[in-house]
């Protein structure tokens, strides 16, 4: 596009927003839609009017509530999130706040919106689903306006900022110092009214409810040779809550297995209150089923409303408390936030998130930082890796585990505006060469490090890659920190049957965001992998030591080991 054809179409824009505001004034709907023309020459409508073609499957129910809807018995219910998005209750609503409301959160999920209004909302402008106060991520809470880093701006990209350092942290005291290790924790928020023709994040009868609801998963034998129990039968287990038909094989736990996610945040958040850890390493799958609910592509310095709500719901209502709040967590992506079987999710609004947060830290598929505990004479080198290659697959192949799968990604699906995979058949080779970029990217920097420590953080567990991580143990990797499977394992580096890395590496995938990959019950224990099925680690490091605690949901320490450096 040419520079006249560009500044052609804002001035043309521009020219239509006036006159939006001008019929807003003059109490007209707008009867054309706002075209917004991006730099590659792409018309797309930003905004419209309830006629619009794009709104076709909401315009009969919207009119209906905006008319007699709004007074029935139950309207309170289904328009609950009308405060929110449009400023104003559901009976004072206008029909523009009810287009809004169904364009950003529709209480039905076949009957959305495909474009907001344009005019004549309560609180404009109309185009955000937050009454006229859009979340940004421009600029990280704490940083001033001229710092224009990493650690303060957003790349114009979600890939703008890979292989970079994050600020280093200072720690200053001389007190036990401790990490906390967590993955695979996000459950499904429930309570989320999806939009663009997405299904709600239920999967069982009581499922939509406020806060986090955990992913009922298939259960196999230990050699994952014979499924005891899939995904639909445990399920009724969650229906039931274990009374038949839930079938013994399932070994479905009341009280347990319906609740991780918070049982582990208890436990969590007990021990950061005695502990005080200084951070939190956290191995992704951060967001169940699929990530933010939401298409990849919005721009890096804005937050969407589903990441508002998925955030809100499943991690800043969860993990707060004394030792605990305001503490930064050191994140990678998991392949269910790349959406699990559907590349096209919103995966590059958690990185946003990272500038909307003061704790929340995700500047890229991967990254690298270091902790410096100035009064204790020693420090951290980080290298945080985005491991999820090993489930982009052939289209054709495995489509439940499969985040390249030809079955669940739309034939047009394209994160091009976010600089990942640009269809379906490229999404494979998209994600091989990100991971052939990092093994380079981290194999020249490693043996560079003069840190006292150096600890690798990525999603998939212990046993992948094994050769690869055994040349970075022999350049001077002390750790590996993984998760996926969901369950607490600390493999020790002379376990020889099954570790051939050299190294002290724990597998943190009991965060309860999904159902462990065995029965969480302790009498019966003949499939488990480790030593928990859902948990977390607690680290206390030293200059001379790291000392491995495996934490259970109720608190209990399952297993401990001492890891020293390797230099």
């Amino acid at each position: 596009m040419s520079l006249f054809t560009s500044l052609l179409a804002v001035v043309l824009l521009a020219g239509t927003v006036a006159e939006a505001g001008s019929a807003k004034q003059n109490g007209t709907a707008l009867r054309k839609s706002v075209v917004q023309v991006a730099a590659n020459g792409a018309a797309t409508a930003t905004c419209g009017p309830l006629d619009a073609p794009e709104n076709a499957q909401c315009k009969e129910v919207v009119e209906w509530a905006a008319g007699g809807g709004k007074w029935d018995t139950k309207a309170g219910s289904w328009y609950r999130n009308m405060p929110n998005i449009a400023g104003v209750k559901h009976d004072q609503a206008t029909l523009a706040d009810f287009q809004r409301l169904y364009y950003c959160a529709p209480p039905g999920k076949d009957k959305f919106c495909g474009l907001p209004p344009c005019t004549g909302c309560s609180e404009p402008p109309c185009t955000d689903c937050f009454a006229g106060h859009q979340l940004y991520a421009s600029m990280r809470p704490g940083c001033d306006g001229n710092d224009r880093s990493i650690g303060c701006v957003p790349p114009k990209t979600a890939m703008g900022y890979k292989g970079q350092h994050w600020p280093t942290t200072v720690v200053h005291g001389a007190q036990e110092m401790h990490i906390f290790a967590i993955g695979d924790w996000g459950g499904m928020d429930g309570s989320l009214d999806t939009a663009q023709g997405r299904p709600n994040i239920v999967a069982y009868d009581w499922g939509k409810r406020p806060g986090p609801s955990v992913f009922p998963r298939s259960r196999w034998n230990k050699a994952h040779t014979v499924q005891l129990c899939d995904h639909k039968q445990l399920v009724e287990c969650f229906n039931t809550r274990g009374q038949p038909p839930c079938i013994p094989e399932c070994g479905y736990v009341p009280g347990v297995d319906d609740n991780p996610q918070i049982l582990v945040a208890e436990a969590f958040k007990a021990r950061a209150a005695l502990k005080d850890p200084q951070y939190i390493l956290n191995v992704g799958d951060n967001f169940y089923w699929g990530g933010i609910e939401k298409t990849c592509g919005e721009p890096m310095n804005k937050i969407a409303y589903p990441t508002k709500h998925q955030f809100d719901q499943i991690f800043e209502g969860v993990y707060q408390g004394a030792g605990l709040s305001h503490k930064p967590w050191f994140s990678v992506l998991g392949n269910h936030d790349w959406g699990g079987f559907k590349f096209g999710n919103a995966w590059d609004q958690q990185m946003s998130y990272t500038w909307a947060s003061n704790r929340w830290v995700l500047p890229a598929p991967y990254y690298k930082t270091s902790v410096s505990y100035a009064d204790l004479g020693f420090d951290v080198d980080y290298y945080f890796l985005d491991s999820n290659f090993v489930d982009a697959k052939p289209p054709e192949e495995d489509p439940n585990h499969n985040m390249c799968s030809r079955k669940n990604n739309k034939p047009s699906a394209t994160c091009g505006a976010a600089d990942g995979p640009t269809s379906v058949d490229s999404c494979p080779a998209w994600f091989a060469a990100l991971w052939a970029e990092q093994k380079d990217w981290v194999t020249q920097l490693l043996p560079k490090s003069q840190a006292t420590w150096q600890i690798a953080v990525t999603h998939f567990p212990c046993g992948h890659e094994q050769g690869f991580y055994k040349g970075l143990a022999n350049m001077g990797l002390d750790l590996l920190v993984t998760g996926h499977r969901h369950d607490q394992e600390l493999w020790f580096p002379d376990d020889y049957a099954k570790n051939h890395m050299g190294i002290t590496c724990i597998v943190t995938g009991g965060g309860g965001g999904i159902t462990s990959e065995a029965t969480p019950d302790p009498d019966h224990t003949e499939d488990w992998y480790g030593e928990a099925q859902y948990g977390f680690y607690d680290l206390t490091i030293s200059k001379s030591e790291i000392f491995i605690e495996s934490i259970n949901y109720d608190g209990e320490v399952m297993l401990t080991h001492t890891v020293y450096p390797s230099r």
